[in-house]
């Protein structure tokens, strides 16, 4: 169920203006097929840059997922919202992928916590084509709250990838109806951001469904 966000705070930092992404390595990680189209760009987001997203990342009141609509936050992320929404970012996504993606909606879900029933095998709901995730911490120790992108829907053991929630990671997959994926129990701090391709009419009712009826429906 989507939360309360708190009104961000200001700051007194100057405004970042600097480039929010690393493509060069985005156009250089390689596309991988098994068991699904995945893909794996570790500091995707640029270090300067996740600085100041990190001071800009919005107050968001317990565990649930928010919408960009929902959200407010300082004029860095602002300025990601605006980048992951633009026309030329889903451009190139669709070029990697190999799917036109020019009549899909972009969709934005930003969490900052995670509880302990998060994290469960599924593969998305059929409305989504791709999924790109953005992690945010500077760091994880933790063994819990690590995506594994699976090669079964009961075997969290048996996995091809696994990302680290840290340090401007991405991760971006093409919805399957095998593209299980899920991670170990974490509770705590997980600052992640989740930006849908998705078709159809159905898939603007998703956020007024509740966790539950969600996981029932295979949704992320």
């Amino acid at each position: 169920m989507a939360q309360a966000v708190a009104p961000a705070m200001a700051t007194a930092h100057p405004p970042y203006a600097g480039p929010l992404f690393d493509f060069e390595a985005f156009d250089a990680a390689p596309l991988a097929h098994d068991p699904f189209d995945y893909l794996i760009v570790p500091g995707f987001i640029r270090a300067e840059a996740l600085d100041a997203l990190n001071r800009d990342f919005p107050e968001i009141d317990g565990p649930g997922n928010a919408s960009a609509e929902q959200l407010r936050s300082g004029p860095a992320f602002e300025a990601l919202l605006a980048e992951l929404q633009s026309g030329d970012f889903a451009a190139r996504f669709g070029a990697k992928f190999g799917v036109d993606l020019s009549d899909c909606t972009a969709s934005i879900a930003v969490r900052r916590y995670c509880e302990a029933t998060d994290g469960n095998i599924h593969t998305d709901h059929r409305s989504k084509v791709i999924t790109v995730l953005l992690y945010f911490n500077e760091e994880w120790p933790h063994e819990g709250g690590r995506l594994r992108l699976l090669r079964s829907a009961t075997d969290i053991e048996d996995y091809v990838a696994e990302s680290v929630p840290e340090g401007g990671t991405m991760l971006a997959f093409r919805r399957a109806d095998n593209s299980y994926h899920g991670h170990k129990p974490f509770v705590g701090e997980r600052r992640i951001l989740q930006l849908s391709y998705t078709r159809g009419d159905f898939s603007r009712k998703l956020s007024s469904l509740t966790k539950p009826i969600r996981r029932l429906l295979n949704m992320s």
